[in-house]
């Protein structure tokens, strides 16, 4: 149904594991697909409809220029039909298309560092009157999360990541909670735990006439999105480093603290950028399972996913236990 709706649009299709996404000229219809993968439960059209809904709040925060509405899906005909109420089957978020070359990801090359201090005052702020969520903010949170990180990528030991550097990096995020344990209660009662973006990268950052837009944040499970500020914003942090820009990296980073005046960045930021780091190495080794990826694809994931576990290791002596 999608593929022929997209080809009598004239558009192309795009995929995810979760979504379609038909890009048109001007505009961009993403349709959730029927799966649950526990983390994430798309599997009726009832919790299909109440995530595009919320992707479209949630992501106005910071980008209200791009995300137009939630529309009905019909099938009139044995096909469906976009913005059609006669027989609603599905439900699509309608965004304005994001032209590709205003994509930090895409000009990264002529990115100036005061463009990126600007990135930063739009973050900062954003942190400073999002919404507090303090229950996600408790060490047993952020360790539920360490450790799951730990054991779904033990079996990629030797492969992607280096022994000793998994190791070495699993003693120091142990070791971090067991010295700074009493911070994490802190930082709840400073008010550093938030509703945030939880995906703040570098494809999901752009440079519009209307402003600096952050899109595409994470809807679908509130442990990802909600969170330590300091973790929430240092994801770009890493992807900065990871594609050999420090220079933006450092002024992102230093407008930030400037303007959240957070003491303890010092602390957080080595063993967040560390945590992100790993994750993204995590993810990106998952891609060396997936039977539909051909071989030379799994190579260029794999080279990936061992420059993210050394970025992380790189973060991790950093951190001070």
């Amino acid at each position: 149904m999608v593929e022929a709706l997209c080809a009598e649009l004239g558009g192309k299709l795009l995929q995810t594991h979760t979504s379609w996404v038909i890009v048109l000229e001007d505009v961009v219809y993403k349709i959730k697909k029927p799966v649950n993968f526990g983390f994430l439960d798309y599997s009726t059209p009832e919790k299909r409809k109440e995530n595009c809904e919320r992707e479209v709040v949630l992501n106005r925060r910071l980008c209200p220029w791009v995300y137009i509405g939630v529309v009905p899906v019909s099938e009139v005909g044995g096909r469906w039909v976009l913005e059609d109420r006669s027989n609603v089957v599905e439900w699509a978020v309608k965004m304005r298309r994001i032209p590709e070359g205003r994509l930090l990801s895409n000009r990264l090359g002529e990115t100036t560092g005061e463009e990126m201090r600007k990135v930063a005052e739009v973050v900062a702020e954003f942190h400073l009157s999002a919404e507090r969520r303090d229950e996600f903010g408790k060490l047993e949170i952020m360790k539920f999360n360490t450790d799951e990180n730990f054991s779904q990528t033990e079996k990629y030991i030797g492969t992607t990541v280096d022994e000793e550097d998994y190791r070495f990096i699993k003693e120091k995020t142990d070791a971090f909670y067991t010295r700074y344990r009493h911070m994490f209660d802190k930082r709840i009662r400073d008010g550093r735990i938030r509703d945030g973006h939880g995906d703040i990268r570098l494809e999901h950052v752009a440079f519009l006439d209307e402003g600096i837009c952050i899109f595409d944040c994470i809807e679908f499970n509130d442990r990802f999105r909600c969170g330590d500020v300091l973790n929430d914003m240092c994801f770009l942090s890493m992807e900065l480093d990871l594609a050999g820009r420090e220079d933006l990296r450092r002024a992102y980073e230093e407008e930030y603290l400037k303007r959240t005046e957070d003491q303890e960045a010092d602390i957080f930021l080595p063993f967040f950028k560390t945590y992100r780091a790993f994750v993204r190495g995590k993810v990106t080794s998952f891609l060396l399972d997936d039977p539909h990826i051909g071989e030379e694809e799994k190579e260029r994931a794999k080279e990936k996913a061992r420059k993210l576990f050394r970025l992380a290791r790189r973060y991790a002596e950093e951190i001070k236990v």
